[in-house]
């Protein structure tokens, strides 16, 4: 009986090793064609970000700017911050998108939401009407795309392109 287990035990082996090569090799290529795809995830965060952040701008900017003046001075900052807030979210939101001056107005944006989770939503929990759930989803963008930058479907990277070949 041990004898013949024996003779069973290596060719299982010999297959779960061959298993294990082409479970390696799938993995490889999923990875690669992933890795191809990352641009598009780059400007597919872009572009939810600066969407959201002009919807939730543009109002503010036409027809809602003294109410906005308000809520800064009543939340204890001057006044003016609004202007900070609003140019932010339209401008930054335009930018953003466009892969402009992503990284600095993705730091703005976080610090807008960081500012508005802590102000606004944190009373309220994290999924509670009001919450902070959806700033902290924003937020989380923005960081990501400070480190990560535009990606190449940005006009940053058009005129580093443009840049790189006028100097040679």
């Amino acid at each position: 009986m041990y004898h013949r287990i024996g003779h069973v035990r290596p060719a299982f082996f010999q297959d779960l090793s061959r298993m294990e090569g082409e479970l390696v090799t799938a993995n490889k290529e999923l990875r690669e064609s992933l890795d191809r795809l990352q641009p598009l995830a780059l400007l597919a965060l872009r572009l939810v970000l600066g969407i959201i952040m002009i919807a939730h701008g543009y109002p503010k900017m036409f027809g809602g700017f003294p109410r906005m003046e308000q809520m800064c001075s009543d939340l204890g900052f001057p006044s003016w911050f609004a202007y900070l807030l609003v140019g932010t979210e339209v401008a930054g939101g335009v930018l953003v998108i466009a892969g402009c001056f992503t990284r600095f107005f993705s730091l703005a944006m976080l610090i807008d939401m960081i500012v508005a989770i802590w102000k606004i939503h944190w009373k309220n929990g994290l999924r509670g009407e009001g919450g902070y759930e959806f700033p902290l989803s924003l937020a989380v963008i923005a960081f990501a795309l400070i480190f990560f930058g535009a990606g190449p479907f940005a006009l940053d990277q058009i005129h580093r392109i443009r840049s790189s070949t006028t100097k040679d």
